[in-house]
């Protein structure tokens, strides 16, 4: 087995030492041993990390991405809680275009005043309307 060092995952991975310490402190990944004071890893670490900062990314805090790893360490990815996130993009994505859109408009729109603007008057009225992004995401992790 091609045992890695601490220093040689930092450079391949881009994570930080304290950051894997802490991930292996919570259980995210294992080392396999020391030499002297340094970690030491085994390769399939690498793709541990690239899905953990994959979950990240995708909006998983830590605990949801621990639950996508069996006890081999290797992936075990829950397919109907990927779907259900991926649509929760999917509509953020609807969301954030939508603002973008807004917010071009308001930038170049001819009226003397945004507030003299029908289109920007509309969109105050949609916004109003909208839950918040936090009430959204609550009904996401339970």
């Amino acid at each position: 087995m091609n045992i890695l060092d601490i220093g040689e995952v930092v450079e391949r991975s881009g994570v930080p030492p304290s950051t894997l310490r802490y991930y292996e402190e919570i259980g995210l990944i294992t080392s396999v041993g020391r030499h002297g004071l340094r970690r030491q890893f085994a390769p399939e670490t690498l793709l541990q990390l690239s899905l953990i900062a994959m979950g990240k990314s995708a909006g998983f805090c830590l605990d949801d991405i621990s639950g996508m790893f069996g006890k081999d360490g290797q992936p075990d990815l829950p397919r109907p809680v990927l779907h259900a996130r991926a649509d929760e993009l999917e509509r953020q994505i609807r969301d954030l275009t939508t603002l973008r859109n807004a917010l071009r408009h308001v930038a170049e729109c001819p009226s003397p005043t945004h507030m003299e603007c029908p289109k920007f008057l509309r969109l105050l009225r949609v916004a109003a309307r909208r839950k918040p992004d936090g009430d959204r995401n609550r009904k996401l992790r339970r």
